[in-house]
């Protein structure tokens, strides 16, 4: 199948792309076994989770091609300015290797000084001899490598095509299989006009968020408790930390919450199992999910594109609760090139009434 060249293709990359290609026969492996699940998926919520893994496993191996392709960007440009600051160097090396690679001539053999300063320029040539192959050999390589670096990033725009357009292609699959699930249980049903009355009655996310206990009757079986799991939640989309909660933003507003920098169409899932509490647009933040995974716990996740789910279901862990904003044109411009993390997902993490910082909810680097 093609869209598994893309996941591939790293693994006859230079010594500088080995990670990556790593990276790479994980996420094949993990798009196999996919593939695998969702053709025997039966119901929308086995397409729904087969899809899910699918879309994962699409974003491990479009990574690892951008970081293999940025690494060998960087060592072909290493190499040309290298091999461009040896011009002359090798100009001079090439001339000295072809006088010496002719044919010799009796006269050739003559020295002025006879006999004795012709052994000796024959032992001064037996002795540079090895220092000039071993240059040349050294060269030979680079330019080798600069050849072979290049053909890979040719090859790569065809292999990155194909990749964005399997996982779009999967991403609109699991837009109709979300659609078309029905069985999720449900704690609660909305109140559409109470939850139109909060929104247009909200200043400020705390405010909401406060305002939601409001809008439903109290459930006679909450959520259980995930105090164990405190530090150890999987992050809800691949991604960077780009401020911490209180870092100001450009317009100096400080916000409780984290920043994750994403790829444009990232898949935004549930760290754990949890009730929708709302997703919609909110304020000044976008579209919103709050779920509630506990108890006086909420998880905000703002800045999608598109948000799945209705208000009241139970979604289990990783289950898909929406996707970043993509491309038009899912182009090497746009997600699979240069543009890099260039969408924003903010997080945000109250226990009662008050912000935690996420940071204490969620495994990340937090060096």
């Amino acid at each position: 199948m093609t869209r598994f060249a893309l996941l591939f293709a790293l693994l006859a990359a230079p010594v500088l792309a080995q990670d990556a290609g790593e990276d790479a026969r994980r996420a094949a492996a993990a798009l196999e076994q996919a593939s695998v699940q969702l053709s025997r998926a039966n119901g929308a919520s086995d397409r729904v989770s087969a899809l899910t893994d699918t879309i994962r496993a699409f974003e491990d191996g479009l990574a690892a091609m951008r970081d293999g392709l940025r690494a060998a960007a960087i060592r072909e440009t290493e190499l040309t300015r290298k091999l461009a600051a040896q011009d002359q160097e090798i100009s001079q090396l090439l001339g000295v290797l072809s006088s010496m690679g002719g044919r010799a001539t009796p006269g050739a053999l003559v020295h002025p000084q006879g006999p004795l300063g012709t052994a000796r320029s024959g032992m001064l040539v037996a002795a540079v001899t090895p220092g000039l192959a071993q240059k040349a050999d050294s060269l030979r390589a680079d330019l080798e490598e600069v050849t072979a670096l290049r053909e890979i990033q040719q090859n790569a725009a065809q292999t990155l095509a194909e990749g964005l357009q399997g996982v779009q292609t999967a991403r609109t699959d699991l837009s109709k299989a979300v659609a078309d699930r029905t069985d999720l249980p449900k704690r609660f049903t909305e109140d559409p006009v109470r939850t139109a009355l909060l929104i247009s009655a909200t200043e400020t996310l705390q405010g909401f968020a406060s305002g939601l206990s409001q809008i439903t009757e109290d459930d006679p079986a909450p959520m259980p408790s995930i105090e164990d799991a405190r530090g150890t939640l999987p992050l809800p989309v691949r991604g960077v930390v780009l401020r911490r909660a209180g870092d100001p933003d450009a317009a100096g507003v400080a916000r409780p919450g984290i920043v994750l920098a994403t790829q444009p169409g990232a898949l935004v899932t549930t760290p754990t199992a949890a009730t929708i509490r709302y997703n919609g647009p909110l304020l000044d933040y976008g579209l919103v999910t709050i779920l509630e995974p506990s108890p006086e716990v909420l998880f905000v996740f703002a800045g999608m594109d598109t948000v799945y789910g209705e208000i009241g279901e139970v979604l289990p862990a990783g289950s898909p609760v929406g996707l970043m904003a993509a491309p038009v044109d899912a182009s090497l411009q746009g997600e699979g090139g240069g543009a890099g993390r260039s969408e924003t997902l903010y997080i945000e993490v109250r226990e009662g009434d008050a912000p935690n910082d996420p940071l204490q909810w969620f495994a990340t680097d937090k060096g």
